[in-house]
């Protein structure tokens, strides 16, 4: 039988989201069931919430950056028990037979893998995210948080983390590799640690020198602010890797003039309008342009072990599920260093 859990909910598009109840599935043969400790706040929660990324479900409750523990197995589990540290990310199952899936990229599956909120399972039953008590996943689908990384600050790792993570790590930042994060918040904050903690030199691009002394701690070698026209003559011609984390448009043939021969620019943010360019902005170089979206189960597990051998995770400011709207508004005013976690112990009671 479902079971009831208390949960946060945006009730339609843009509005407030309020405490409300919703159901989670029985505990199937290779479910579990985790009683959620902490969900980070990603800003692709506000623009879902919003309805900015086209028609969505709701009720919703948000939330993909899941960090709890293991209460519940099913009778056919071999991989976690009761007790155990685990997270969820963005996705809760797909397919399992493509090429993508077979290959371990679960995030591209040709299906279309099944979203941890504002999605439909297999079955045409919605999915509900982190905002949370508890949820029930697939034991394929979640990974284990590694005992050096506390909860809180792992949370974020499951999709702030992983999306810088995956790119760094397919367009092979390391020693000998220049690479710019542009934007300095949520995302950028952990491919600044990420990238650094791989041996690359690593160049942070902002607006502006506010966070300066914030990104030089998190590992960057330099800071720039975009907003200086210098900037842009200073450093043409500089990067091998450019990974772009903001969720707005922005002077894409600027930012490609930065590149050296062959280097590639990764998108990473996903703005509300389309962006255009010169093509000649590659021609001239044979340079290119890609996007990234998260990892697969593997390499999300290859990650969270990677943070917590170089002994760090998200940069956090935790609070009660009270002061979620608060927090989106936060968020989209870039008040937030780096990463909103919602304690879920506030929801209970």
């Amino acid at each position: 039988m479902t079971t009831s859990v208390t949960a946060y909910a945006a009730p339609a598009p843009k509005a407030p989201l309020e405490r409300t109840t919703i159901e989670r599935r029985p505990v199937g043969e290779h479910d579990i069931l985790i009683e959620i400790a902490y969900a980070g706040i990603c800003h692709s929660d506000i623009h879902q919430a919003r309805e900015e990324w086209g028609s969505a479900l709701f009720p919703m409750v948000p939330g993909h950056e899941i960090a709890g523990i293991v209460t519940e197995v099913g009778s056919g589990v071999t991989k976690y028990a009761v007790g155990d540290r685990v997270g969820v990310g963005c996705f809760v199952d797909s397919c399992r037979e493509c090429e993508n899936c077979l290959a371990g990229d679960e995030q591209y599956c040709l299906k279309g893998e099944v979203a941890t909120y504002n999605g439909k399972a297999y079955d045409g039953s919605p999915t509900y995210g982190g905002y949370s008590t508890h949820i029930v996943v697939d034991e394929n689908y979640a990974v284990r948080i590694p005992d050096g990384l506390s909860l809180d600050v792992a949370a974020p790792l499951l999709c702030a983390g992983i999306t810088l993570y995956s790119p760094l790590d397919h367009w092979n930042a390391g020693p000998g590799k220049k690479v710019a994060i542009v934007g300095l918040g949520g995302l950028g904050h952990m491919g600044v640690k990420i990238a650094h903690a791989m041996g690359a030199e690593v160049t942070v691009l902002s607006q502006s020198l506010r966070k300066k002394d914030d990104g030089l701690r998190l590992g960057a070698d330099r800071f720039y602010a975009t907003s200086d026209e210098s900037t842009f003559a200073e450093l043409a011609g500089t990067f091998d890797l450019i990974i772009n984390t903001v969720s707005a448009n922005i002077p894409l043939d600027a930012y490609l003039s930065l590149l050296k021969r062959e280097g590639t620019m990764v998108h990473v943010g996903g703005p509300e309008f389309p962006s255009s360019f010169n093509q000649f902005s590659l021609i001239m170089g044979r340079k290119s342009m890609a996007g990234s979206k998260i990892g697969g189960i593997r390499q999300t597990q290859e990650m969270l072990d990677f943070c917590a051998r170089h002994g760090f995770g998200a940069e956090i400011e935790v609070i009660t599920a009270d002061r979620i709207n608060e927090a989106y508004e936060r968020v989209v005013s870039s008040d937030v260093r780096y990463r909103f976690v919602i304690d879920i112990a506030s929801l209970k009671g």
